[in-house]
């Protein structure tokens, strides 16, 4: 669903710079426009886009690296500053809400929650700032006219993976560690088990959740990952899929000092800097396009038409996937045939992947 161009302060003060304005005529069409309901922003020039990272922030070579990417798409696409926010230990809901009103404040738009624990910020930051776009990354529940929600069929991309993790298992066994144990990640999990019993029922899947919830370290603790890739590959696992964010980097590198494999997660782990050392061992990444939806989304401002409601991306679509970078990828005998015929297949309908395990 698209809404008509909301016709800001805010937007009126980039598109006027970027057209060398006068300020006094910018002046006279932001009086001529009269004021907004709910909070006002600063207005303070052509700043574009801002993103709120997610546990782990800027870094985690996985889910916040994959938006900032999308940030820095827009930078030079749209020539605008933006803005990427860290998160604190320990902060609370109203940590979150108090960032994303003072990014709506400062006049950047669109401001972006990167994970569902901006849920309540995102909605009560809206409603004061109705003007204003938000989008918020992995949840679905902020229904308002300003929110644009950037969902993604992980289970889609995660059944890839256990396709892969299938064909190359030579133990006949394959591990998985999820970072939190709660719904989304619950998707990674169904779809990569779906994938390796779809493709052979006699590969035994272990698997393990770092924490119950967030604040405990699950997607931001690699000695956490570590230590549970190692127990997998005591059980005999040569092959682990991480869905754990920042403590995912654990995991692959306890995968790769063992010299087992390791699917990645998020971003293609295998093109990582940080990870470059372990990447001999990164068999794919089971990836979703979040820089994709966000620069979808700050274009979307750009163009005056943004985006709202659920805006979900698919296999179909790209959002989803995994990645071939790996050349040993293409060298084991019948992975790459069976990969492909299971996307086209699940593209078809003729496969239905599971959200939940």
């Amino acid at each position: 669903m698209r809404r008509m161009p909301r016709f800001t302060h805010t937007r009126i003060a980039r598109r006027c710079a970027r057209t060398a304005v006068a300020v006094a005529t910018l002046a006279l069409v932001a009086t001529g426009c009269g004021g907004t309901s709910g909070e006002s922003s600063d207005g303070q020039g052509d700043k574009g886009m801002a993103i709120a990272f997610d546990i782990g922030g800027k870094g985690d070579q996985s889910f916040n690296d994959a938006a900032y990417a999308g940030l820095e798409k827009a930078r030079a696409e749209f020539g605008y500053e933006g803005e990427a926010v860290e998160p604190k230990d320990g902060e609370s809901d109203a940590d979150k809400v108090q960032r994303l009103k003072q990014l709506a404040k400062q006049g950047y738009d669109p401001v972006v929650g990167i994970g569902f624990i901006y849920a309540n910020a995102t909605k009560e930051a809206a409603a004061a700032y109705p003007d204003t776009t938000f989008g918020i990354v992995d949840d679905a529940t902020v229904k308002a006219d300003n929110v644009a929600a950037l969902v993604f069929n992980e289970e889609q991309g995660s059944y890839l993976a256990g396709v892969a993790a299938a064909k190359a298992s030579k133990s006949r066994t394959v591990g998985f560690v999820g970072g939190v144990d709660i719904p989304l990640i619950h998707k990674f999990e169904a779809g990569f088990a779906q994938g390796v019993k779809d493709t052979d029922p006699s590969v035994k899947l272990v698997k393990q959740y770092l924490t119950q919830t967030p604040q405990e370290g699950g997607f931001s603790s690699p000695d956490k990952g570590k230590a549970a890739a190692e127990a997998q590959i005591e059980k005999g696992a040569d092959v682990i899929y991480q869905a754990a964010g920042l403590s995912g980097q654990g995991v692959v590198e306890a995968a790769a000092k063992a010299k087992k494999w390791a699917i990645g997660v998020d971003s293609d782990q295998y093109r990582q800097k940080a990870l470059s050392k372990y990447k001999r061992y990164i068999l794919t990444s089971a990836t979703k396009d979040v820089g994709g939806a966000v620069f979808a989304l700050a274009k979307s401002v750009e163009d005056g038409k943004p985006l709202s409601g659920v805006q979900r991306f698919s296999l179909k679509e790209g959002g989803v996937g995994v990645t071939e970078s790996n050349p040993e990828f293409a060298k084991i005998p019948g992975l790459k045939a069976a990969v492909d015929r299971a996307k086209k297949d699940i593209i078809a309908g003729k496969i239905k992947v599971a959200t939940t395990p």
